[in-house]
Order: C-alpha cells, then sequence, then structure tokens
C-alpha cells in the first residue's frame, strides 16, 4: 500500500506501516476503515467507568489509543520507538505524558484558564509529545474532547470538518498548532470552536 500523507502528517516508519492488520490497498479505504475504528472508540469512551473515563492518566490515554486503531494497527496503544520529525523523544514519551497529566490535572483544579484554553492547551501538548506511531492528532482531539465533556463542557467543533485530508481547514488545524508551538495559543482557541 503507498500511505499518503497530507501536511503536518507524520510518515510512518517502514516497520509500523508494515503492521497494518486488514487488507487495504488505497488510503482511502484505510481512512474509512480507521475513521469506524474511531467511531466504537468514541462509543466505548463515552460509556466508560472508573479509570477509563479519567483522560487525564496515561493509562487511560494508552487504552484510548488502542481503542480508536486496535483494528488497524498491531501496535495501537504502544508507544512509538523510533525518532520522529516531530515530538519529543522516544525515551521521554512516558515521562513527558504523565507530566502532562499531571500539570493538567492541577490546571482543572485550580481554574488556571477557561475550559477552552485549557482544553486546546492539553491537545497541543498532546500532540506535540507524539507518543504513537500514527493517529496521534486524532487521538488528541478525542482526548481533549472527552477532557471537556467529563468536565460538562461542550465538545469542540474541530473546525468543522474532516482534518483527516489535505484541506484548507487542516492547514488552518496545522498553522494554529504552529503558533502554539511558539507559545501563543490564542489562534488554535480560536480554531477548535469554528
Amino acid at each position: 500500500m503507498i500511505f499518503e500523507y497530507p501536511e503536518g502528517a507524520t510518515p510512518l516508519e517502514p516497520d509500523a506501516a508494515a503492521d497494518l492488520i486488514p487488507g487495504l490497498t488505497t488510503q482511502g479505504e484505510l481512512n474509512e476503515f480507521e475513521a469506524m475504528n474511531i467511531l466504537l472508540a468514541e462509543q466505548w469512551a463515552l460509556r466508560a467507568r472508573g479509570d477509563n473515563r479519567n483522560v487525564l492518566l496515561m493509562t487511560t490515554l494508552r487504552k484510548l489509543h488502542k481503542r480508536m486503531f486496535e483494528l488497524t494497527w498491531k501496535w495501537a496503544g504502544e508507544f512509538r520507538r523510533v525518532e520522529t520529525n516531530i515530538g519529543v523523544s522516544w525515551l521521554q514519551i512516558s515521562m513527558q505524558l504523565e507530566q502532562l497529566c499531571q500539570n493538567t490535572r492541577y490546571q482543572v483544579e485550580h481554574e488556571v484558564f477557561p475550559w477552552d484554553e485549557l482544553a486546546a492547551r492539553f491537545h497541543h501538548e498532546l500532540v506535540s509529545i507524539h507518543p504513537f506511531p500514527n493517529g496521534n492528532g486524532r487521538h488528541a482531539r478525542l482526548a481533549a474532547d472527552l477532557l471537556l465533556l467529563r468536565s460538562g463542557q461542550q465538545r469542540f467543533t474541530w473546525g468543522s470538518r474532516s482534518l483527516v485530508e489535505a484541506s484548507e481547514t487542516r492547514r488552518e488545524y496545522i498553522m494554529a498548532l504552529r503558533e502554539a508551538d511558539g507559545g501563543d495559543v490564542q489562534r488554535l482557541v480560536r480554531f477548535v470552536r469554528t
């Protein structure tokens, strides 16, 4: 299979690409299959009980990724073991992810930011860590939405269009993430509600 990567996507390493579970032959088929898998994971997450409800736990974040991609990729829910074009060193993923969860719990408990900004910052940091071989953006968007929903807030609209394929909406999303990389999250905060 030949993989197509829109702007801002991380190309799969050959070993990770070889771990595709279903017999898909086109990028369109893969996108549809992953979307179905993600929908099942979202249904699971919305019914979750106990610690599975708490997206500010590293174990829950891993389980969420596994649920989102377990029908598609053998490595679903496993941290990447290679360096990528973005993200922290693969050796620091666990430490950085745990720090993000602790920081965000503190921000929630002490109402450090308004909810939209808090969840946008959480999303950005999770994408920046880039813990998994693939699916990091989709995983971070669902995790941010679950954080909002669990706190009685409305989930984000994320530009009201698919962010998987190349589009003007995806370009705006990527630009907002890049500005957040530089410390300015306001464009991302505006984007998440468009």
